[in-house]
């Protein structure tokens, strides 16, 4: 039986101030959720508690008991666990290797026996099985978070921190994860929960604490609330749901064509199997599919960053074979990737040199270097119009939220005007103000007669966007279907490779 109580926590960076007067009390046995714009100050609040950061001001009480932790080590041994936004993995390590780096059970010689069956046991009994042996670089993200929360369970948690824990989990993965939640709430353990997806705060939080602009400005009992008033909560203004956006009325002629494509993942097996689709301009083509069944494979060829082993990519009727990445963007395809820290920005960049890693013409660079003056005044108008904060065009990528990363992601590949805009889990980590400014972006560009290759493991994103849904499965589209025959139930069977009620993808691309 344990609580965490937060008194008057203040964090400051330079002329940023985090966390400003920050309260929160968590119960034994309670179900926490904290709600809060993209830098709204939470993953500081995180860091924190955590050990990552040390606040300037307040009191971290365990117990009742005032607690400092210098280091993550200190705040893992009172008990400590948290499963980060953004995985804290070693990717040429094992999945046991990972999950008892720092708590080994011995201090001497590494036991990998006795270490993999241990971890394999607590995965197993919490409905979370993983391959002990496995290298966490050749597993899908949705494995690597599965990871986070076994390596947390591992060291037998009594404050467990779950930090957007469900962004790369299916409905089904999801459901699992609140087995779990509710197993360790049954024990005592007192959970803090932060999600940006309302339903799922409403279906599992007891309380929510609402921050804003690094304040906590409300704790409210979750029973009785609406997801609307949550909305208004959280951003300080009425929020609109759209469920069903006008479909596209301008659908034009095929812009990418994929025939019969093969591609090998990183362990030389076929991760994309003879597929084939094709997606038009003035469309929104949806791909939707539990993680790891070769979506990733399929954007990295589209893209030219993944080799291709065999079928044919083809652009506005022409064959991408022999065209590397940078002819790919000028001919007009842009990329918003899954892994936005790794694959998306250059962490220890400028924003405003990364929103210019697109677009070095003139004027915004000269004889291979930045205009400064120019990308700067482009980078301040982009950072206004996607809403990023702090909108300092100085001010590192690596120093932003996550979701914040994402705006600048999205604001550098959809200013480009691309004629195609591949979005893996555009909205991933967002906060719903934020998402309704996504969703706006990409409609705005279906409308102008372009096209949208969207992969999403959001079902509720790719039936609410997309005029047309295909599913992966085992590396082949089973299922593509218009958007007014497609439904939860139809596309989440699909998924697990059910071609009930289905259309091939032979039939749905012709």
């Amino acid at each position: 039986m344990s609580t965490l109580e937060i008194r008057h926590l203040r964090k400051a960076f330079p002329g940023v101030i985090a966390n400003d007067d920050v309260n929160l009390l968590v119960q034994s046995g309670e179900t926490h959720a904290i709600l809060g714009e993209n830098g709204a100050g939470k993953s500081t609040l995180i860091k924190m508690i955590s050990g990552l950061y040390q606040p300037d001001q307040g009191e971290i009480l365990i117990d009742g008991e005032a607690r400092r932790f210098d280091t993550p080590r200190d705040a893992i041994h009172v008990g400590i666990g948290v499963v980060h936004q953004h995985f804290m993995l070693i990717p040429a390590l094992t999945v046991a290797e990972n999950v008892v780096l720092g708590s080994e059970l011995s201090k001497g010689r590494f036991q990998r026996s006795k270490t993999e069956a241990a971890v394999a046991e607590i995965s197993r009994s919490f409905g979370l099985p993983l391959d002990p042996s496995a290298r966490v670089r050749d597993l899908s993200v949705g494995m690597q978070q599965r990871i986070e929360i076994v390596k947390a369970l591992y060291r037998k948690v009594r404050i467990l921190i779950l930090d957007e824990p469900t962004a790369v989990l299916t409905p089904q993965e999801t459901r699992e994860l609140f087995v779990v939640m509710r197993q360790l709430k049954a024990e005592g353990i007192p959970i803090v929960f932060i999600s940006h997806k309302l339903e799922e705060v409403r279906e599992i939080a007891d309380t929510v604490t609402v921050m804003r602009l690094g304040k906590t400005v409300q704790t409210h009992p979750v029973a009785g609330t609406t997801s609307a008033q949550l909305a208004n909560w959280m951003v300080g203004r009425d929020v609109v749901f759209s469920d069903h956006p006008p479909a596209s009325t301008g659908i034009g002629d095929t812009l990418l064509e994929v025939d019969r494509l093969t591609v090998l993942d990183e362990r030389k097996v076929q991760a994309v199997r003879a597929l084939t689709f094709a997606v038009r301009a003035g469309e929104i083509y949806g791909v939707a599919g539990i993680d790891g069944n070769g979506q990733t494979e399929l954007v990295e060829a589209i893209a030219g960053l993944r080799p291709v082993q065999s079928g044919v990519i083809r652009f506005q009727g022409r064959s991408l074979a022999k065209v590397g990445v940078r002819g790919r963007l000028r001919a007009g395809i842009s990329y918003v990737p899954q892994d936005r820290q790794r694959d998306g920005l250059v962490l220890t960049f400028t924003l405003t040199e990364n929103l210019m890693l697109r677009d070095l013409s003139r004027p915004f660079s000269r004889g291979g270097f930045l205009t400064r003056k120019a990308a700067r005044q482009r980078a301040q108008e982009l950072l206004t119009e996607f809403d990023v904060r702090p909108d300092n065009p100085s001010a590192l990528a690596g120093s932003l939220s996550g979701g914040n990363q994402q705006k600048v992601i999205l604001a550098r590949e959809v200013a480009s005007r691309p004629k195609l805009l591949i979005a893996v889990q555009p909205t991933r980590g967002l906060d719903v103000g934020a998402i309704e400014g996504i969703h706006r972006q990409l409609l705005r560009l279906r409308d102008e007669g372009n096209a949208v290759l969207l992969v999403s493991l959001e079902l509720e994103e790719i039936l609410a966007l997309a005029d047309r849904i295909a599913v992966m499965h085992a590396g082949q589209i089973i299922t593509e279907l218009p958007r007014d025959q497609a439904d939860i139930e139809t596309i989440g069977l699909a998924m697990t490779g059910e071609r009930r009620a289905a259309v091939t993808s032979e039939e749905g691309s012709t």
